[in-house]
């Protein structure tokens, strides 16, 4: 009999769905005719989305760069006070050498008049008037003893003290360096993680990006500007440049104002993390130079600066006063005047002038 007609090219057929088939179950994946199926990769996140995560990432970096400077000034603290246990131990021996030199100087005094107690040689003594004036001699002698022995005692003690102290600043010292190489860390992740972020956007995306916070930005100004505890300030700065005109002294010659002519004058200089100047700043070393400047000593980091400044309300703000933004308290600027504040953005970006109300503000302090 000859071959059925069409059975080769049914056999290729069901060959052929045969191999499909099992590279289907191979690589896990079934095709089903005529059914659609999703691209397996995830979403595109909107630049909306990216904004928020990089400014995230951004404000992350700046509250461990405040950690970071809290733990550099608490190091050079430790440090400074190490030293100073240091003179004090070195003054101490010193002490101690010169009282340990008395001590054998009047042994050996004792011991060249025959080593007879004074009472007992009082005792052989003939004349009345030499024994009156020995027993004066001697009460002096014992007092002299004993205070020789005190001073040697309460010199020990201060050494003693001092090796505790040492001891204990040294491991503070060591405490504080883990802080601060902790604090560099997740300082350098975030910023690694937001310039990667960023890498990954095209320019035209990237620019659209900066729209978008510029955007929020003056939305946040204007509605702060809208606020009547704002109203109030632009109201009073408005009533004072009237008034000066003529003989008033311009707000240069002030302390805020020395402060502000400093902070302005570095307009355009980059932001580093815990750099204070002169060519790079982060935002509390741009306000402690600013202050600096002016004559003025401020805490360093911009938490410190809440904390220990005197804080004034909105409505009474003048230039030169410090505001602190985010609820952690991780950024500092300072207002100049006319709702307008000059600060150090974050990495990548320049000392300016920006709205003072565009980013969320916890409070006001005043450094004068």
């Amino acid at each position: 009999m000859g071959p059925v007609r069409g059975f080769g090219r049914t056999r290729g057929r069901r060959t052929a769905v045969a191999t499909a088939l099992v590279c289907a179950v191979v690589t896990g994946v079934i095709v089903t005719p005529g059914v659609a199926h999703a691209d397996p990769s995830p979403p595109q996140r909107s630049l909306e989305d990216v904004h928020r995560e990089v400014e995230d990432l951004y404000r992350k970096a700046e509250s461990a760069t405040d950690a970071y400077n809290a733990a550099s000034e608490a190091q050079s603290r430790q440090e400074k006070s190490i030293v100073e246990i240091a003179r004090s131990v070195t003054a101490a021996q010193a002490r101690m050498t010169r009282l340990k030199n008395q001590a054998g100087a009047l042994a050996r005094s004792q011991y060249r008049a025959g080593g007879m107690p004074d009472g007992a040689r009082l005792f052989f003594d003939a004349a009345p008037d030499s024994f009156l004036d020995g027993v004066s001699l001697a009460h002096k002698g014992e007092q002299a003893t004993r205070g020789l022995l005190a001073q040697v005692a309460a010199t020990q003690k201060k050494l003693d003290g001092y090796a505790k102290a040492a001891d204990e600043r040294w491991k503070k010292l060591a405490g504080e360096r883990k802080k601060k190489e902790d604090a560099k860390k997740e300082i350098e992740t975030r910023l690694k993680d937001a310039k990667r972020l960023e890498e990954r956007l095209e320019e035209k995306e990237r620019e659209r990006l900066r729209r978008i916070e510029e955007e929020r930005a003056r939305e946040a100004q204007r509605a702060w500007l809208a606020t009547e505890a704002v109203k109030t300030v632009t109201l009073k700065e408005a009533g004072t440049s009237a008034s000066a005109s003529g003989s008033a002294s311009p707000a240069s010659t002030t302390e805020g104002g020395r402060a502000v002519a400093f902070a302005t004058a570095q307009i355009g200089k980059n932001y580093v993390w815990g750099a204070m100047g002169p060519d790079t700043f982060d935002c509390s070393g741009l306000t402690l130079r600013a202050w600096e400047a002016a004559g003025r000593a401020i805490p360093r980091t911009s938490q410190e600066q809440w904390r220990l400044l005197p804080k004034v309300d909105v409505k009474d703000m003048r230039p030169g006063d410090l505001v602190i933004y985010f609820k952690d308290a991780s950024h500092v600027a300072m207002y100049v005047g006319d709702g307008t504040m000059v600060h150090a953005p974050r990495p990548g970006r320049q000392v300016t002038l920006a709205g003072a109300g565009s980013m969320p503000i916890l409070g006001v302090v005043r450094p004068g």
